[in-house]
């Protein structure tokens, strides 16, 4: 695909009619998309579209990520779950929106990577900037039971369907954002609530993700069903 121009002096961030939560945009002022990117794409660091970090996974668009966040409608302090911690982009945005005027940068903020190079590098990049989340290699459908239950779970890979494990992590009242669909085709972002133990899904947009691969989802019993 042919990248548009670089635009070094481009307004940042850009005029999202959709992004109206301010504390979001005023995270993505802060974080440098830059510091995330390989050397190579940096230039492209603040054009509105995906870019490669490698392991055939992305970065990605900056408008999805501000609209993820903001359907997360963090508030400080709140304990927050990522999967796929990818470039670490997502993450510092996370990081941002949950930090306390006491702690630190990234103390309830937890994050799966199932790439050992994309997860070094990430930590990498968020300790040269400051932060400081939890990080572990592993696979993110089955999330980070030990540090369950989080009142917030974003998940920036697309399954063929809800993993009940983040399901039955999220705690009752949170939020969880989630592309679902097939591998290689159009799927759909969700809000899914946990209202009763019980999901309560809202279809948010059309997206395009890397699928989030898992032998865990290979299982029935571990793949639950979302409707609006």
């Amino acid at each position: 695909m042919r990248k548009p121009k670089p635009s070094p002096n481009a307004s940042w961030p850009p005029p999202w009619p959709e992004i109206t939560d301010q504390r979001v945009l005023a995270a993505v002022g802060r974080v440098d998309r830059a510091a995330f990117v390989p050397a190579h794409l940096r230039p492209w660091a603040k054009a509105d579209i995906p870019l490669a970090i490698g392991q055939e996974q992305t970065i990605s668009q900056p408008f999805v990520v501000a609209l993820m966040t903001q359907a997360l409608d963090l508030l400080p302090g709140q304990r927050v779950l990522e999967i796929g911690t990818g470039s670490g982009y997502q993450t510092a945005l996370l990081c941002e929106l949950v930090k306390t005027a006491t702690g630190g940068l990234g103390e309830t903020v937890f994050s799966v990577e199932r790439f050992p190079a994309l997860a070094k590098r990430a930590e990498t990049v968020l300790k040269s900037l400051g932060y400081a989340p939890h990080l572990r290699v592993g696979d993110g459908a089955g999330g980070w039971s030990d540090m369950a239950p989080f009142e917030a779970i974003i998940v920036t890979a697309a399954p063929v369907a809800l993993p009940a494990a983040l399901f039955t992590q999220l705690a009752e009242g949170g939020r969880m954002v989630i592309p679902i669909g097939p591998r290689d085709d159009a799927q759909t972002l969700w809000l899914v609530r946990k209202q009763d133990g019980a999901p309560k899904a809202q279809a948010l947009c059309g997206v395009r993700f890397v699928p989030l691969v898992s032998p865990l989802l290979d299982d029935p019993d571990q793949r639950l069903a979302v409707s609006r």
